[in-house]
């Protein structure tokens, strides 16, 4: 998660794949997003559209950690630009990995809004 949360940073979908399975789904407000090419899109869409964004992650809990699969559950944050004007927001993720034979990958990953913020 530690090399995830620093990397997306970088806007270089590229530097991602070390830790991404090629059958990876992302659940998005924007949508699901299944498979590298997808998640590419998802990636430099989102970048393309917010300008000096910034990503974080906190309150990182792992509920299950076994000996070829774990999961995590946080609070991420973002920060950036959107037409010239700040903008900023977050809400609560969880991301599922799976040992695979060049290591882990992040196979799913579900954001959505924090239910105090939502609709």
């Amino acid at each position: 998660m530690r090399f995830y949360g620093e990397e997306i940073n970088k806007h270089r979908f590229d530097l991602l794949l070390l830790v991404l399975s090629d059958e990876v789904v992302f659940w998005f407000s924007s949508g699901s997003h299944h498979g590298l090419d997808a998640a590419r899109q998802a990636f430099e869409s989102t970048w393309a559209r917010l300008g000096n964004e910034f990503y974080w992650l906190e309150e990182l809990c792992w509920v299950s950690e076994g000996m070829v699969s774990a999961a995590c559950i946080y609070r991420f944050n973002w920060r950036g630009t959107i037409d010239g004007v700040p903008a900023q927001g977050g809400g609560r993720g969880t991301s599922v990995f799976l040992k695979e034979t060049d290591g882990w990958k992040l196979v799913h990953e579900h954001l959505s809004a924090d239910p105090a913020h939502a609709g």
